[in-house]
């Protein structure tokens, strides 16, 4: 299953859901779909997941792995959600999660 992440402030960003309950846990939130983060609350979750990743390049689960191509560190799919969550930060907006849909 997919997850993305919403904010009226950048475009969503899609994952896998594995990596993007991870990339809760590193925010201070309990990893379950559906979520949301209050704006007030961005900046501190933001921090959170910076400082984490900034601790190593340690892999994260992939649900879809291919032998052939090389992992993907947690920094590198960290960064389309560390742009979401400072966009919304500097908008003051809320950031919410839930499973993707193809349809919207």
């Amino acid at each position: 299953m997919l997850v993305t992440f919403k904010t009226d402030a950048h475009a969503g960003v899609s994952m896998y859901e594995s990596v993007a309950l991870e990339m809760v846990k590193r925010m201070g939130h309990t990893p379950t779909v559906p979520g949301a983060i209050l704006a007030e609350d961005v900046p501190q979750a933001l921090r959170l997941l910076t400082a984490s990743i900034q601790t190593g390049e340690e892999m994260l689960p992939e649900e879809d792995s291919d032998p052939d191509e090389p992992p993907v560190s947690a920094a590198n799919r960290a960064r389309p959600l560390i742009e979401l969550l400072t966009a919304a930060a500097a908008e003051d907006k809320n950031v919410m999660w839930d499973k993707a849909s193809f349809y919207n």
